[in-house]
C-alpha cells in the first residue's frame, strides 16, 4: 500500500469516527432537548434548577437545523421503543 493510499485509508477511518461521534452527539442533544421540553420546571429541586437552566440555554444556542435533526432522531427512537419496549429510549 502506498503512502497516499495509507493516508486516504487513515482519513476515511477518521471521517467515519467523526460521523459516529456526530450521531452520538445528536442523540444526546435530542434526548436533552426532549427532556427539557417535557419537564415541569416548577417541580425541579432548587439544587438542579441552575443546571437545567444552563442546559436549556445551551440547547437554545444550537443551530436550528442541528437541533431539528437531533429531535427527529429522538422522535424516531421513541416510536421504535414505544412499539417494542413500552416507551423507553432504545439503545
Amino acid at each position: 500500500m502506498s503512502q497516499h493510499e495509507e493516508e486516504i485509508a487513515m482519513l476515511r477511518a477518521e471521517l467515519e469516527g467523526l460521523m459516529q461521534e456526530r450521531a452520538s452527539l445528536l442523540l444526546t442533544v435530542g434526548a436533552a432537548a426532549a427532556f427539557v421540553a417535557d419537564m415541569d420546571s416548577s417541580s425541579l429541586p432548587e439544587s438542579v434548577f441552575d443546571a437545567a437552566e444552563l442546559l436549556a440555554a445551551s440547547l437554545n444556542e444550537l443551530d436550528e437545523d442541528s437541533l431539528r435533526e437531533a429531535l427527529e432522531i429522538v422522535r424516531a427512537r421513541r416510536e421504535v421503543a414505544a412499539g417494542t419496549a413500552g416507551g423507553a429510549l432504545a439503545g
